[in-house]
């Protein structure tokens, strides 16, 4: 399957079925917390990953996550680890419009952002865990790109696929990604269904019941 097709696959999958098919191979089924900043919204991609670090000195360079912003493209997600910090911005305005010029799909924070207004003026998706108008200029720097980051306890590589919705963030290994896209698109088929069920006046204990899910579980495996 093409780069192109795996993830059109995810973008008709929300974070709850994909994190029920993580569940069911046992892998990490995602986190809450980080939210879309500026509206309702929705991405999917490939992750490019940045670590941050307090700032400790010495020579200036390159502004934080510039460098993985240039390494992205059309299919990328920018993923960044500041450990949760809600004290000083890991993302702001500029470098939205910098990660739109590349086509860039969206980012995700373990941390807080900034210029909200600007992000949503160029329709660029931004989750994290807050807003701040602090800037990280003399706060932090960058120790990785393209290195394993965590997310809210959840690791995440360079290239895993990123889903990520007003429910919450779950992360692919892009080795698993045609099988949890497989086991995701049925789960959504099973909930339609029961959903179809309800609508007609079906009961709720008829429609949704254990064993009705683990059968239709085990035939999906």
């Amino acid at each position: 399957m093409s780069d192109s097709s795996l993830l059109d696959r995810f973008t008709a999958l929300d974070s709850a079925a994909v994190s029920d098919a993580l569940d069911q191979l046992g892998l990490s089924s995602g986190v809450g917390g980080i939210r879309p900043q500026w509206s309702p919204a929705a991405v999917v991609g490939f992750a490019v990953t940045v670590g941050l670090e307090p700032r400790t000195g010495g020579h200036t360079g390159a502004h934080i996550a510039t460098t993985a912003v240039e390494r992205s493209d059309d299919q990328s997600v920018i993923v960044i680890d500041n450990q949760g910090r809600t004290d000083v911005s890991c993302w702001g305005g500029i470098l939205s419009l910098g990660a739109v010029q590349r086509g860039v799909r969206g980012v995700v924070a373990d941390g807080v952002c900034r210029d909200v207004a600007e992000a949503r003026e160029l329709d660029f998706p931004v989750f994290s865990r807050g807003s701040i108008p602090a800037t990280a200029r003399g706060r932090l720097q960058q120790h990785s790109t393209g290195e394993p980051v965590s997310i809210a306890g959840l690791m995440v590589e360079q290239g895993d696929v990123v889903v990520a919705d007003e429910t919450g963030l779950v992360v692919v290994p892009r080795d698993r990604a045609e099988e949890v896209a497989e086991i995701a698109t049925a789960i959504v088929a099973r909930e339609r269904a029961i959903a179809d069920e309800v609508r007609a006046g079906v009961p709720l204990s008829q429609t949704m019941h254990d064993a009705r899910l683990a059968r239709e579980k085990e035939s999906i495996r």
